[in-house]
């Protein structure tokens, strides 16, 4: 798939939007676990011309039996003066995953830039309360390194063990199992959401997990618990099967 070419009506917005395109070359790779690989790039001159800041992300483009097929992924460690970068893959089912599992040295993959960026909240939060799970978790990372000592607490769906968490003393996380198609995680952030807030001046509220758990917590924080929507930043990841 030539750059900028063969990607259909969504690589055709995206190029009416200026986004801008990149090629990244695979220089290694690590088994984070086996349902969790790192994979690190040169960025093609990415960050030399973007810059950096916290949650930045980037589409990647994958060939899905002959059409293409784009999935965002939060840049991890990126190096502007070195022009590297790494991403992390929560691997499933699907030609982003079979990729990322068969990447080499030497291999390729065409990366998009629109769309990115990040405000930092505003009064700065007294207390960030964020729901995640593994496919959100090095934007996670990001974040709470950019909030640096201001207290969390984290629900993550799913275990850490293994994992590469970027875990603070400040941080109270919360591991949930995944039960119920997400359900199991809305239940238990609902319960315990309102006597935390009580407590909290400057909330800032995070979500990041699949669509539905999105919509149903983020739904709540703002209607039934009033929190100011400039004070949530909610996002679906993936959209359950």
């Amino acid at each position: 798939m030539g750059q900028g070419q063969g990607r259909g009506w969504e690589g055709a917005v995206l190029r009416l939007m200026r986004a801008k395109d990149y090629v990244f070359t695979v220089t290694g790779a690590e088994d984070v676990t086996p349902e969790y690989r790192r994979l690190h790039f040169t960025d093609g001159g990415m960050l030399a011309a973007t810059g950096v800041h916290p949650t930045m992300w980037v589409r990647l483009w994958f060939d899905n039996a002959g059409k293409p097929h784009q999935r965002a992924y939060t840049l991890v460690d990126p190096d502007p003066a070195a022009g590297t970068l790494s991403l992390e893959f929560a691997l499933h089912e699907g030609c982003a995953s079979d990729w990322a599992r068969a990447a080499k040295p030497g291999d390729t993959v065409e990366a998009t830039v629109q769309g990115t960026g990040f405000e930092s909240p505003e009064p700065a939060p007294s207390h960030v309360v964020a729901v995640a799970d593994p496919a959100s978790l090095p934007a996670l990372n990001s974040l709470l390194g950019a909030l640096g000592p201001v207290p969390a607490t984290i629900w993550f769906e799913g275990s850490l063990e293994g994992l590469p968490y970027r875990a603070a003393a400040h941080h109270d996380v919360r591991q949930v199992e995944r039960r119920d198609a997400g359900r199991h995680l809305v239940e238990e952030v609902k319960a315990a959401l309102p006597d935390l807030l009580k407590d909290t001046a400057r909330p800032y509220v995070w979500i990041a997990c699949d669509t539905a758990t999105t919509r149903a917590l983020s739904a709540h924080v703002r209607k039934e618990l009033s929190v100011p929507r400039q004070r949530v930043n909610a996002l679906g990841y993936w959209r359950a099967s």
